[in-house]
């Protein structure tokens, strides 16, 4: 057994101390909770600190950045990050089937990962250790949570589909942050992903186990083809997966659909005669595999609206609302990105603001071909939405394929005037796409095409 896997094996140990967390909210009063509750990290992050300097203990837990320091600063962060959870429990309402199962599917599912690494040098197979290991941790921590508070108090019993559902989003995104963070940054991940299954607990969700279970089958499936075709990098492979399972889950069918038409055609996209795009130098990095920052900046405002839509029995708004802007943040993402990679192997590119000749590549530039390409991808999203939503009538998909010329058009003008000085591709990427959320979404209101914002709850399974 490696070092890495024991180390992995000694924080998955105190991982297990969250156990203690849902006992002592159940037995104490709300104020000696507060004290009690993040106790054991606490201590534990103590001794990391000021007491444990060497010897075994010490050469167990030690990073390599902690050998240089003297001190475990990487244990001493897990734990504080555990007791900081263990506070927004106890005084803030974080379900403990959250909390337990978020730490647990932390740190086992990286014990998981590290013993595949041990024996397979293949990063995606270490990725599977990491997501399955943990998928059945955060399964095993919400219901000993449970089961625990269940003992000392009558509790809500737990629905397996969301058990699933959670346990699957939270390893997911671990995974995701564990890629493209360092190792050093476990707090930071433990918390991302604690805030989130906290914020998909509390969502009025419909769940059932055959759901899960294919959207599951098919997000994976997927995912694992567009990384074989090095249509995506391991990261956004692993961003495909996570978008793309709580499309399904919290949207719907067709709204995955259109996500997937997206990733398809604007992944193969950036194959297009990729050697004389490599050649003028504005080809993407990795062979066209797209990380996971191209694929979050043009994913991020659809999934927001889909949370949008999830959450719409709550707020009263009208899930057609979601839809529309749904609609036309993806029509936007494909728009500028068939654009991009269309036009930019054909001669004479004119900068957007002044209608100069350019050279090709840079921010800005936009020839007729691409425009047309671009346009065509807002009108085949604008088509896949009207064929699978009764919602979208002709006119609402005009108001996609609107929404989808203007969040591109918004991408070239920000790239000829603030690209490079205040933005990267990135945060143009995503502007365009809420420029085209917003667009969508309010001429739909304005038209009457969706007559109010709150108007309901309106079912759009297709």
């Amino acid at each position: 057994m490696t070092s890495t896997v024991r180390r992995a094996g000694g924080f998955a140990l105190v991982g297990t101390l969250s156990l203690s967390v849902p006992a002592t909210a159940a037995v104490t009063d709300r104020a000696v909770a507060t004290v009690a509750a993040p106790g054991p990290f606490i201590v534990v992050a103590a001794l990391a600190l000021y007491v444990v300097d060497g010897g075994a203990l010490f050469d167990l837990f030690a990073r390599p950045g902690d050998r240089r320091d003297g001190r475990l600063y990487g244990l001493a962060g897990f734990a504080l990050a555990a007791a900081a959870l263990a506070l927004l429990t106890v005084r803030f309402g974080m379900p403990l089937p959250v909390y337990v199962g978020t730490v647990l599917l932390l740190s086992w599912g990286n014990l998981g990962g590290h013993l595949v690494r041990s024996v397979s040098n293949e990063p995606i197979l270490a990725t599977a250790g990491f997501v399955v290991a943990g998928f059945f941790a955060g399964v095993t921590g919400q219901y000993a949570a449970a089961a625990v508070a269940g003992a000392f108090s009558a509790g809500t019993p737990l629905s397996w589909p969301l058990v699933a559902f959670l346990a699957a989003s939270g390893a997911l995104l671990g995974a995701l942050l564990r890629v493209v963070l360092f190792e050093r940054d476990d707090p930071l991940v433990m918390v991302s992903v604690g805030l989130l299954l906290w914020l998909f607990f509390d969502l009025p969700l419909s769940l059932s186990t055959t759901r899960i279970a294919v959207a599951l089958a098919v997000t994976v499936a997927l995912g694992w083809l567009s990384y074989a075709l090095e249509t995506a990098s391991l990261p956004g492979m692993l961003t495909g997966v996570l978008l793309g399972l709580l499309t399904i889950v919290l949207g719907g069918d067709g709204w995955f659909v259109v996500l997937i038409t997206f990733f398809a055609v604007g992944g193969l996209s950036t194959k297009f005669r990729y050697e004389t795009k490599r050649d003028r130098g504005i080809a993407e990095e990795n062979e066209g595999a797209r990380g996971s920052g191209n694929v979050l900046a043009n994913s991020l405002a659809g999934l927001v609206a889909v949370l949008g839509a999830a959450a719409s029995p709550v707020t009263g708004m009208s899930r057609t609302l979601f839809l529309f802007a749904f609609a036309g943040a993806i029509a936007a993402a494909m728009g500028d990105t068939l654009s991009s990679e269309v036009g930019g192997v054909f001669d004479g590119p004119r900068l957007i603001t002044t209608l100069e000749p350019v050279e090709p590549g840079i921010d800005g530039a936009v020839t007729w071909q691409g425009e047309l390409a671009g346009l065509a991808g807002t009108v085949l999203i604008a088509g896949v939405a009207a064929w699978t939503f009764p919602a979208v009538s002709t006119v609402g998909a005009g108001i996609v394929v609107a929404a989808g010329v203007v969040g591109m058009t918004v991408d070239s003008l920000l790239g000829a005037t603030l690209e490079g000085a205040l933005l990267g591709n990135e945060g143009v990427n995503f502007a365009a796409t809420v420029s085209g959320a917003l667009t969508a979404g309010l001429v739909a209101v304005g038209t009457g095409v969706v007559p109010t914002v709150m108007t309901g709850v309106v079912s759009l399974q297709p």
